[in-house]
């Protein structure tokens, strides 16, 4: 699969996941509603494995690099996104999600060693500048109190686990794991942190038996979690972290279409400046202008 097709993949993939997590607010609490995503996540992605006939033994380092990628990138900056919704508005989250990009070209430069590529970082600030005008109407309503300073800390928290959670698929890629299979014993690992987390806190272990929960939790499973993060990881290990990290600017964008088309979105004008910035900076990040050209024969 193409680099480009992996990108297109992984932005409508996680543009659509924010609609199907709607489908999952309800009776359910989000803690536990995420513990089964990633059970059943892992489940699927397991199976395919073993279909597949691929090879499932790995030494210990190579399954505690899995469960720590399980802990940071299918659990924890899961449970701290919903923490920090519960302070600052969704479209606020998103702003500060898409600092991941930020992240991973610091810590794709500390811990991988990549360099910082000077069209990623002039890309990077052109697409956050366009989504800060995207969702300014939440950043503008932030109230800088304790509640306001909590939910952004909080946020960043998330992000900031997200992205090390890139650097250990990218590092478990470099020592010839697959992707395929440190993402299922990834969200095996985090699924079971996931859980302890719903026992430790003592959240009531409820289900929905609809249509619209069950679909949302298939969705999310197979494709945000199995699909999406296939595609995304195995992306980051072809172009790096920073690169791939920008698909997080642009994946809000497609959310907020489909927010158009199926929640009545209104867009404002700022959100219509907002979004062709966004599209310049991606435009900035994943070409290549200069480079060499073959010598004619």
């Amino acid at each position: 699969m193409s680099n480009l097709s992996l990108y297109a993949l992984t932005v409508a993939v996680w543009g659509s996941s924010w609609l199907a997590i709607t489908f999952q607010l309800g009776t359910v609490s989000p803690e536990v509603s995420v513990a089964y995503r990633m059970l059943l996540a892992a489940a699927l992605a397991l199976g395919w494995c073993l279909l597949r006939g691929m090879p499932m033994r790995f030494g210990l380092r190579a399954h505690g690099a899995m469960a720590l990628l399980g802990a940071l990138l299918f659990s924890l900056n899961y449970h701290a996104f919903y923490v920090a919704i519960g302070y600052i508005p969704s479209g606020l989250a998103a702003v500060t999600f898409s600092t991941i990009v930020g992240f991973n070209i610091v810590l794709g430069a500390l811990v991988l060693g990549q360099p910082i590529r000077r069209r990623a970082v002039v890309g990077a600030a052109v697409g956050l500048c366009g989504m800060a005008l995207v969702f300014w109407h939440d950043v503008r309503d932030l109230d800088f109190d304790n509640a306001g300073l909590t939910g952004l800390a909080w946020s960043l928290l998330a992000t900031l686990l997200a992205s090390l959670g890139n650097m250990v698929s990218a590092r478990q890629q470099r020592a010839g794991v697959p992707v395929a299979q440190s993402n299922a014993f990834g969200l095996l690992y985090g699924a079971l942190l996931s859980s302890t987390i719903v026992v430790l806190g003592g959240e009531p272990v409820t289900f929905e038996w609809t249509v619209r929960y069950l679909s949302g939790l298939l969705y999310l499973s197979l494709f945000a979690s199995v699909l999406g993060f296939y595609t995304y990881l195995t992306l980051l290990g072809r172009i790096g972290a920073d690169r791939a990290a920008y698909a997080m600017v642009l994946f809000p964008l497609v959310a907020l279409l489909l927010s158009t088309l199926f929640e009545g979105y209104r867009w404002t004008g700022l959100a219509m400046i907002g979004v062709p910035i966004v599209l310049l900076g991606n435009v900035i990040v994943l070409t290549r202008i200069g480079a060499p050209r073959r010598a004619r024969a």
